[in-house]
């Protein structure tokens, strides 16, 4: 066992090592070739006591659901309206076939009570909690396979917030 015990540490390392690599190009790849949408955010409270300068995020697109209603893991379709935010379509339980103009966004509701859409957390630097307090809307690329990432906090001109 001792002759292979160096050989697994090492090929477990370079697997791992692999798989941290290839999730970096997906994400630099979805940030380089994804779809931006806006979505509007609901009032969100800028601090948290535990973590500092953080902000938990929440969607206008996922209020009023009856979560009850809709598969727990799926994808909430959306319109684009001519300023780019995000209009919900429709939740649904797989990819298929999307309209000209519609989106995939994932979500989970691990909860039974509430959607996620992988976009729930914003941090930024000690002291700057004034300046993002005034976010109306959370941008995030998306990809084809509903894949998304949050790329920044934008105020009431559409403007990302620095």
């Amino acid at each position: 066992m001792k002759k292979y015990k160096w050989f697994i540490i090492i090929f477990n390392l370079v697997l791992l090592l692999v798989y941290f690599n290839y999730s970096v190009m997906e994400k630099e790849t979805l940030l380089k070739n994804g779809q931006p949408v806006l979505l509007k955010l609901a009032p969100v409270d800028p601090r948290s006591l535990i973590q500092g300068d953080y902000m938990s995020l929440r969607y206008d697109i996922v209020n009023n659901i009856n979560v009850e209603k809709i598969p727990t893991r799926g994808y909430c379709v959306v319109k684009l309206d001519s300023k780019g935010v995000a209009q919900r379509v429709r939740f649904q339980k797989d990819a298929t076939p999307l309209k000209t103009g519609e989106y995939l966004i994932k979500y989970t509701s691990p909860n039974g009570w509430s959607i996620n859409i992988g976009a729930e957390s914003f941090f930024f630097q000690e002291g700057h909690a004034e300046k993002y307090s005034k976010a109306a809307y959370g941008g995030i690329k998306t990809d084809k396979d509903g894949n998304s990432l949050l790329i920044g906090l934008y105020d009431d001109h559409l403007k990302l917030i620095q």
